[in-house]
């Protein structure tokens, strides 16, 4: 067998280096393209109750649960029923179910007085119609387009709807669902909490007693809001220890309002 001429190789590697240093910067750092964006990263992964709702469904099969990862949350009904090669999976992977709760004795309020800016446009649009299936009046305030807007100003006309009693409770969206709060606490007798989560909502009214629930229109997906809305329309406020609580907050603003 012939030995390989060292020459050769070491113009054969060269040649290799010159090639690859030809190749422009954008080509070889390109990334791959992403399938799967992740939105709102910022917010933690734990917060959400579930990280996929199939309660609509009766009977879940392996490809509903084929592209899970392992750990994951899934929000069922109760009377659900897997197929062998599902609840293989189930197991397998350590997949938590959540089973979806029955309404606490039904809705709480009768109306709602419903706001949102241009960032909130979009997703006050499909709440409407949802509010409506639950059974609940709805009064719009606006806005009423993607067109810019304060916030301030929808906050103010909701909040003022629900302190004078023209509306049960109200509910706000804007991008973060923190600047429509703040504007919405200073209208007397409102009790605004920014909700991202089910058990936020329902300890918003179980607990503070809120009549004002104000939504990031960018930070949970529609099933995610659907829950938490309704969550706060099917809670309220009933020991008398968060009663007396919520009592001294009023009492605190009173005392700053004379």
């Amino acid at each position: 067998m012939a030995t390989a001429n060292p020459e050769l190789k070491e113009k054969v590697r060269a040649l290799v280096r010159d090639v690859l240093a030809a190749v422009p910067a954008e080509v070889k750092d390109a990334a791959p393209v992403t399938e799967h964006v992740v939105v709102n990263s910022l917010k933690a992964k734990a917060e959400r109750d579930w990280d996929r709702d199939e309660s609509s469904r009766s009977l879940i099969t392996e490809d509903d649960l084929r592209d899970l990862e392992p750990g994951s949350r899934v929000r069922v009904s109760a009377d659900v029923r897997f197929t062998p090669l599902a609840a293989d999976i189930v197991s397998a992977r350590n997949i938590r179910l959540i089973t979806k709760e029955a309404r606490d004795a039904g809705l709480k309020i009768a109306t709602v007085a419903i706001g949102a800016d241009h960032g909130g446009f979009e997703l006050k649009e499909q709440l409407k119609g949802y509010l409506s299936d639950l059974g609940l009046k709805v009064r719009d305030f606006g806005t009423g387009s993607t067109e810019p807007v304060d916030y301030p100003d929808l906050a103010h006309a909701v909040a003022k709807a629900v302190s004078a009693k023209q509306a049960d409770a109200g509910i706000l969206i804007d991008g973060a669902g923190i600047g429509s709060a703040m504007a919405a606490n200073k209208v007397p007798g409102i009790r605004a909490a920014a909700c991202y989560s089910v058990q936020l909502a329902r300890n918003a009214r179980e607990h503070n007693a809120a009549n004002v629930l104000t939504i990031g229109s960018g930070q949970n997906r529609f099933d995610e809001v659907k829950a938490i809305v309704e969550a706060f329309c099917t809670s309220e406020i009933k020991e008398i220890r968060h009663k007396n609580r919520v009592a001294k907050i009023e009492s605190i603003d009173r005392e700053y309002r004379k």
